[in-house]
């Protein structure tokens, strides 16, 4: 059974999560520590907790997402992967960074390329990657079937949806990407998202006006 823990980091308030199972290990997604205190914390927890990083992975490379990468990878022994399609994002990390004036080191390049379908193993768990375009590119959610739990980056929220009016967007991916592979999921799966509260798909088919 998952272990989830959720940090809230940068003046961008990104969902950092990280999944543990019985086995300790885990995966990090989307770090999000922006300074010292967050970077900390973030070891602190994992510290404290016996937990094993493995893996890390970013659901998509804006800035918001990818801030603590290079932390991530120069403290713990993982393997760190995003989409290919969030390349182009990735290697402009920095120049994001200068431009909504956040300091951070560029971030390292990804070990691997996940594509949709892929299944990421750790511990006795596993999570199935879900190319889920509009927002970004290649971003993915990361989805468990066995526990109905779907990590979404910014695609989908509670009670709305992604921006699309960044470079790389569209809103007709976005939505054609919730409609054709997240609604079609089980109602009680619980969505956690890249901003804000988790929810679950029956309750966003039901009531987010952004899906009537």
């Amino acid at each position: 059974m998952f272990q989830i823990r959720t940090y809230v980091f940068n003046p961008f308030q990104v969902n950092t999560y990280i999944i543990s199972d019985s086995t300790g290990a885990c995966v990090i997604i989307d770090p999000g520590c922006e300074n010292k205190e967050e970077e900390q914390r973030l070891t602190r927890e994992i510290t404290m907790h016996g937990l094993h990083p493995v893996r890390l992975i970013n659901t998509h490379c804006h800035i918001d997402h990818v801030l603590g990468n290079a932390f991530v990878k120069n403290t713990f022994p993982v393997q760190f992967l995003i989409h290919q399609l969030e390349q182009p994002l990735l290697s402009n990390s920095l120049e994001q960074g200068i431009f909504y004036g956040l300091e951070a080191p560029r971030s390292p390049e990804p070990d691997q390329y996940i594509n949709d379908g892929d299944r990421i193993v750790f511990g006795d768990s596993e999570l199935e990657i879900i190319h889920l375009p509009g927002h970004s590119p290649g971003g993915v959610g990361l989805f468990n079937r066995n526990e109905k739990i779907l990590f979404a980056g910014d695609v989908l929220f509670q009670n709305s949806i992604g921006r699309t009016d960044l470079p790389g967007g569209n809103y007709q991916t976005l939505m054609n990407s919730i409609m054709e592979k997240i609604l079609v999921l089980d109602p009680d799966t619980v969505v956690y998202p890249g901003h804000g509260p988790p929810t679950d798909v029956g309750t966003e088919k039901r009531y987010n006006p952004f899906l009537k």
